[in-house]
């Protein structure tokens, strides 16, 4: 008798957007010839994007950001595995993890014929002395819930600083394409100081001209590239909202304010911040990763020295900015990859050139959001900046599909922001 032969073997490591989407598109590309599984810590996809707006439109993320991640998983007949990855041995194929469900659980050591990273990063706020005690942010359920406490509780409607520490990027296999960033992401601070303006005006508690956002770059949202940014600043500007450039990186925060790298500091009463994202710990000093702990890879998101190794999302070193458009962007990428390396797509059809492009929705409070579409981070020349009541609409849209379809959202998901954003109107 024949025997039937092995399927490859596909450990995708992370379960959020980079994950899910890496575990569903080579579903998609490579069919049956594949058995997936994906470990993640947690049985359920973070919807980190929409956090802020939940909270200042009086709803609890902890509740409505949540998605289900077996059953998503399931439905693609894709494993899912609770457990926290420990070691990574890229000569050997195979992960070290400790299942994490219950207490007590010793380590497994598994293998793969394909590994993906796709783990996102640390948010290093451990690391900002005085966080803990005087400083805020929105980057989970749980720091944006006891943000929301302070301001309906506590804030007394002082200065308010929002901005990014310091990010530290790999140099070590970047292409020169690739530009060097100050912050990792700039778009949720522009997002919250937007909509936190609006919310104090609707209590009753001050409005634009409390909020100061800072950036350690020269110029915030650099990714934007700098049409963009003008527009935002001068719009900003108007509204009232303070604005100071090059602060370096944050020293630490005080109950008085947040002292910088550059000598400087702001006086606030609510400082909002958002860290360093920095590689998970087990990363750094492995072959395939750079100086600092993200994973290396070429446009087609496989690793140049370890060619059954790929990344997508955060944990790419490629990924710059940690963006979630250009994560899902990758994870098209990878899926075709391991398509192509298991018979299931050709090279023509899988080595499609893939070119980056920024798209960022962000809330703006009262019905209203801003969109962005650029490629000038990248080389290229699209710089685009609408506000309005089309975008905000296209942003909770955009989530409701996503649970709907457990991740899956058409190829029309995104480029439906293009042509439905609304001009610019403040």
């Amino acid at each position: 008798m024949s025997k039937t032969k092995q399927k490859t073997r596909v450990l995708v490591l992370g379960g959020n957007f980079a994950g899910l989407g890496a575990a569903q598109k080579i579903r998609d590309h490579a069919g049956d010839a594949v058995e997936i599984t994906v470990i993640d810590r947690k049985a359920y996809l973070d919807y980190i994007p929409n956090i802020p707006l939940e909270i200042f439109e009086g709803r609890d993320p902890a509740v409505t950001m949540h998605m289900p991640l077996v059953e998503a998983l399931a439905e693609d007949d894709i494993h899912f595995e609770q457990a926290e990855i420990e070691a990574i041995d890229v000569d050997a194929k195979t992960v070290t993890l400790r299942p994490n469900e219950r207490p007590g659980a010793p380590t497994y050591v598994q293998p793969y014929d394909k590994l993906v990273i796709a783990l996102g990063a640390r948010l290093a706020f451990d690391e900002i002395e005085g966080f803990a005690e005087f400083g805020h942010t929105v980057s989970d359920a749980w720091h944006a819930n006891r943000l929301i406490e302070f301001l309906k509780t506590e804030y007394k409607g002082g200065p308010i600083a929002i901005g990014s520490a310091r990010f530290t990027q790999g140099h070590r296999g970047r292409p020169s394409w690739l530009p060097t960033a100050l912050a990792a992401c700039e778009g949720p601070p522009v997002e919250l100081a937007l909509s936190l303006a609006h919310w104090l005006e609707e209590n009753g508690k001050g409005g634009a001209k409390n909020i100061t956002l800072f950036t350690p770059a020269e110029m915030i949202a650099e990714d934007a590239g700098e049409k963009v940014v003008h527009q935002l600043l001068q719009a900003a500007g108007e509204m009232g909202f303070g604005y100071k450039n090059r602060t370096q990186d944050i020293t630490r925060i005080t109950a008085e304010g947040i002292e910088f790298a550059n000598g400087e500091s702001l006086k606030a009463e609510l400082k909002i911040v958002f860290p360093n994202w920095k590689p998970h710990d087990f990363l750094l000093g492995l072959p395939i990763s750079d100086e600092v702990g993200f994973i290396v890879t070429g446009i087609d998101m496989r690793n140049p020295d370890y060619p059954d190794v790929f990344a997508c999302g955060d944990a790419a070193a490629l990924t710059v900015p940690k963006l979630g458009a250009i994560g899902h962007q990758e994870t098209e990428v990878v899926g075709r990859q391991v398509a192509k390396d298991v018979g299931a797509l050709s090279a023509n059809e899988a080595d499609e050139p893939w070119h980056p492009e920024v798209l960022c929705i962000g809330d703006m409070g009262g019905g209203k959001a801003f969109y962005i579409h650029a490629t000038s981070w990248f080389g290229g020349d699209i710089q685009e900046l609408r506000m309005g009541r089309l975008p905000y609409a296209q942003k909770l849209a955009y989530k409701e599909l996503f649970f709907r379809n457990h991740g899956r959202v058409p190829n029309w998901g995104v480029p439906f922001a293009k042509w439905s954003a609304e001009g610019i109107a403040v």
